[in-house]
């Protein structure tokens, strides 16, 4: 008979309550990571978060072997399946009682408790005899010595190290291998932290929320907000996942707040310099001539360049197969001026990279990430011959060919029009999305405002 339906039959028992020497924790209610006495002045999302969470009885019981009081399994018996706080919590009270009784007539999750329930159940007796006291050989005593008072054990909790290895080793099935490298290292270099304050030996509920905002702070100011409230995401992301797996019992990383920061962000090109890079490109690079204008006619960002194979360019349909940012992949035509720019890709291999470190069709066995840097590297060599600064990068011909086109576009049409043929081909993926960027780049200007000045 399973743990949640000997309770539920336990609550409706008429019992005895007489206590035993404890070799448990008392059982407590998980209410979502919110303090249920303060829930009438929570504010309404919060109430919603903590109900989108799962609510559980908890408690630890003696291991026979280690002595230890060890994490039992959280019981929820469908408690959850209530969706307002009052109903919820009472359901869970109602089992959390229940447990206290069984746990103080003996009940033992590592010993067989068919006795246990012929005593609570038995049609022929309507109460229950209280289990007699395990006997003890008592030490003697004198006077002047009181009896100690007897501690328990810490719980027998997971350490950091386990449950970090534990959540790395689950996103990284969950992750492109891009993003998990980005999310290992950053994960990475919070458990250097740790060693270094002497704290990766303890277990994982040693980590609170005031260590947490001890290393973001050390690393805003080794670093930037950027790169701190990058720290901070993927943690939280950590601790979701160890909360979704009962390992720690909240998420309290989500409460730290994330620091404003100013957005770097590439700048355009002007018509003069855009056309002294094609020059001197189509002379000493013509390989990454193409690569960027791939980004500049097909408005594709530098890594979904490099994710291109030869099977990917259908240049008979007109169609570019690519794995984009926002969705698996996304089918976009390719405009005549680029496909005039591309050569006969008929005799290379299909799953052969577009573009390889030396020239078209290669293999490369590098990651995504290492690509990008190689092209970059490459283009910051043209950058050094014009004196241009950081500013400036491949993501600043994506910039500047989106700006030339929203230009040309709105000579004719309203900027509603103009944005919603743009969508189609930049392939932003909602309205807001595209308006945003729009401002970013600076993409709408006025007209010549002078006239405004000048008095009548």
């Amino acid at each position: 008979m399973s743990l949640s339906f000997l309770i539920l039959r336990a609550v409706n028992a008429r019992v005895n309550d007489l206590s035993l020497k404890l070799d448990y924790s008392e059982p407590k209610i998980f209410t979502g990571g919110i303090d249920i006495s303060n829930w009438s002045k929570l504010p309404t999302a919060k109430k919603k978060e903590a109900l989108s969470k799962s609510w559980f009885v908890y408690y630890s019981f003696r291991h026979p072997e280690t002595g230890k009081l060890k994490k039992q399994p959280f019981i929820k018996a469908g408690a959850n399946n209530f969706k307002t706080k009052r109903e919820r919590y009472a359901f869970l009270r109602t089992m959390r009682d229940a447990l206290s009784k069984l746990l103080e007539f003996g009940f033992d999750p590592y010993q067989d408790n068919s006795d246990l329930e012929a005593k609570l159940f038995s049609d022929q007796d309507d109460t229950v005899e209280t289990p007699s006291k395990p006997k003890s050989t008592p030490k003697p005593a004198t006077q002047s010595q009181p009896s100690p008072v007897p501690t328990e054990p810490e719980e027998d909790v997971m350490s950091i190290k386990e449950a970090f290895k534990f959540g790395l080793s689950m996103k990284e099935h969950m992750m492109n291998k891009n993003s998990y490298v980005q999310y290992k290292s950053r994960i990475g270099l919070f458990e250097k932290w740790l060693k270094e304050e002497n704290l990766f030996d303890k277990d994982i509920s040693s980590i609170s929320k005031k260590v947490v905002n001890e290393y973001l702070n050390e690393v805003v100011k080794r670093t930037s907000a950027r790169t701190r409230n990058n720290s901070r995401t993927d943690i939280a992301s950590l601790f979701q996942l160890l909360e979704e797996n009962e390992i720690v019992r909240s998420n309290f990383v989500q409460s730290i707040p994330k620091l404003k920061t100013v957005p770097k962000r590439n700048k355009t090109y002007t018509p003069d310099q855009e056309k002294k890079i094609n020059t001197y490109l189509e002379k000493h690079d013509p390989t990454l001539h193409l690569f960027i204008k791939f980004i500049s006619y097909n408005f594709l960002r530098p890594i979904e360049v490099c994710r291109l194979r030869i099977k990917d360019i259908d240049l008979n349909d007109k169609k570019l197969y690519v794995k984009a940012k926002n969705q698996p992949v996304k089918i976009k035509i390719i405009p005549d001026i680029l496909v005039g720019e591309i050569p006969d890709l008929s005799k290379l291999p299909d799953d052969a990279l577009l573009f390889g470190r030396f020239g078209l069709g290669e293999e490369w066995n590098a990651t995504e990430t290492n690509r990008r840097t190689e092209f970059s590297k490459r283009f910051k060599d043209v950058k050094d011959h014009f004196g241009l600064g950081e500013d400036f990068g491949l993501y600043s011909f994506r910039h500047t060919f989106i700006t030339k086109l929203y230009r040309k576009l709105r000579e004719q049409s309203s900027p509603h029009e103009t944005k919603s043929k743009l969508m189609l081909i930049t392939g932003h993926s909602t309205m807001t999305a595209l308006e945003k960027y729009l401002r970013d780049i600076d993409a709408e200007l006025p007209e010549d405002y002078s006239y405004l000045f000048k008095e009548d």
